[in-house]
């Protein structure tokens, strides 16, 4: 039984949607999964959306609230706007696997492009939203401490660039454009 090669475009195009799933995946596992917790120890639990931190009174764990934040000298912006930018480069990048299917076959460039828009958006949106993070909580965050959380975003963040590279140096239709002139340019020539 012979199978078909694949060319060289189809390759590409199965190994980016490929990441990109696997970007989804790592996406949800981080904030849905795993509850946006980017330090999940028993005497401390800080995620996007609260603060857990050791009270030696109650000998248990004392979780603060996005709008009590403030009070541990946490800044209310910086958080909303790390919470607003993770969760904006998931949804961005949940629209990806349909631009580029739609580009892959209308055989639309701009389609293409779009999702390279949005895989760059993306990534810029998911590093943003961690740095914005990280200085909020660097009085209690140390690399040592953070967990499975962080490491699913910052894999789906060098993915991203991955993607976004890939995406914009490939675009649709280029090796076919390139496969035509050789053509055109064997024909002129005899």
């Amino acid at each position: 039984m012979l199978i078909p090669r694949l060319r060289r475009s189809d390759r590409l195009f199965a190994g980016v949607m490929v990441l990109v799933a696997v970007v989804i995946a790592l996406l949800l596992y981080a904030l849905i999964g795993k509850a946006g917790n980017l330090i999940d120890l028993p005497n401390l639990r800080i995620s996007f959306y609260s603060f857990c931190l050791w009270d030696e009174n109650t000998d248990s764990l004392q979780c603060h609230q996005f709008p009590e934040m403030g009070t541990l000298g946490v800044s209310p912006v910086g958080l909303g706007l790390a919470i607003f930018c993770v969760n904006v480069a998931l949804v961005l990048t949940l629209f990806v696997p349909l631009c580029l299917l739609c580009a892959r076959y209308n055989s639309e460039e701009a389609e293409w492009q779009l999702a390279a828009g949005f895989l760059v958006m993306a990534s810029v949106l998911l590093l943003g939203g961690l740095a914005f993070f990280l200085i909020c909580a660097r009085k209690w965050v140390r690399l040592s401490l953070l967990g499975p959380g962080f490491l699913a975003l910052s894999i789906a963040l060098a993915l991203l660039l991955l993607l976004s590279i890939t995406t914009v140096l490939f675009p649709r239709g280029a090796e076919e454009d390139k496969s035509q002139l050789k053509v055109h340019d064997c024909e002129g020539s005899s």
